[in-house]
């Protein structure tokens, strides 16, 4: 079973042929709305890719609920970890420029509360693994990780967004997965030595014991293990929206794990869902099916 403990927003999103420098406005050419949440992002990511999965998050008691949770519905996703809040729904507020390229605005809304005490609604045990982030409060995402722990499961904590205050907190985490922009900053945080990102990537590593995962975006993966490191390449494609990438390849990435994959093969299955989510515009819809990844490295072969 697939546990994800996190965000759950509706995505409002414009389409602009450059994304606006700061006091500039720019005229949009599409509008459209999604749901979205870098935790409900995930979490479809993992049902599309063929694995159990159960929601704990909340959402609020307006007319933004019903849309942002009617994916993960269709997707058979077990929604009875979410709560309702009388906070508004999350909503991101995501510019889409013609290149592919994003900026995104978030405003938490319910998410912020999701508490401790909401994990108990995730029922852990042995074997689970458990997919976090951080666009709910940190106090509860460290929490998850303890338990988690204590109940012998695997837990997957995607470091987005950067926030300094969880550095003491990531080596927790049994996989911490982050882009480069992320992990270069938490790698100041945390003082890790090094001359490049693998030597860094090395030492998080072996001074904490875990496992550190860093995407690349177009140049795929790597990843440090205290005793190995690996790199994956992504699929070569032409971005349409690269909205939701990361979390479609946190997603695939716990499926695979949770599945029995050894590490570069889960890698490299997240690495290909990850490209693929970048064929489409939106985070959600974008998500592919675990036959359209079979396809996609069956052709790679």
């Amino acid at each position: 079973m697939i546990i994800v403990v996190g965000s759950i927003n509706l995505d409002l999103i414009a389409n602009v042929d450059r994304l606006p420098e700061p006091g500039e406005t720019v005229r949009g050419s599409g509008f459209a709305t999604a749901p979205g949440g870098k935790g409900a992002n995930q979490a479809l990511a993992a049902a599309r890719a063929g694995a159990q999965v159960r929601m704990v998050g909340a959402v609020g008691k307006d007319s933004f609920a019903a849309e942002a949770l009617a994916l993960l519905k269709a997707g058979t996703v077990d929604l009875s970890g979410v709560g309702e809040s009388f906070a508004s729904t999350g909503t991101a507020l995501i510019l889409v420029g013609a290149d592919g390229e994003n900026v995104i605005a978030v405003v938490p809304g319910a998410n912020d509360s999701v508490v401790p005490g909401d994990i108990a609604k995730a029922y852990l045990k042995k074997g689970d693994v458990v997919l976090l982030q951080h666009e709910i409060p940190l106090q509860t995402v460290e929490a998850t990780l303890d338990a988690a722990r204590a109940a012998g499961a695997v837990s997957v904590l995607n470091t987005a967004p950067f926030r300094a205050e969880a550095a003491g907190f990531i080596g927790k985490a049994d996989f911490a997965v982050a882009n480069e922009t992320e992990f270069d900053l938490y790698g100041e945080a945390l003082a890790l030595s090094g001359r490049d990102r693998p030597a860094r990537m090395r030492d998080y590593a072996q001074k904490t014991g875990r496992i550190i995962v860093v995407t690349l975006g177009g140049d795929g993966v790597l990843a440090a293990t205290p005793g190995d490191f690996l790199a994956v390449p992504a699929l070569k494609i032409t971005p349409v929206d690269t909205v939701g990438a990361g979390d479609t390849f946190c997603g695939y990435f716990g499926a695979g794990l949770s599945s029995g994959l050894s590490l570069q093969d889960a890698l490299t299955r997240a690495a290909a869902a990850g490209s693929l989510a970048c064929l489409k515009p939106g985070a959600q819809p974008a998500i592919p099916l675990a036959k359209d990844v079979d396809a996609a490295l069956a052709g790679t072969r």
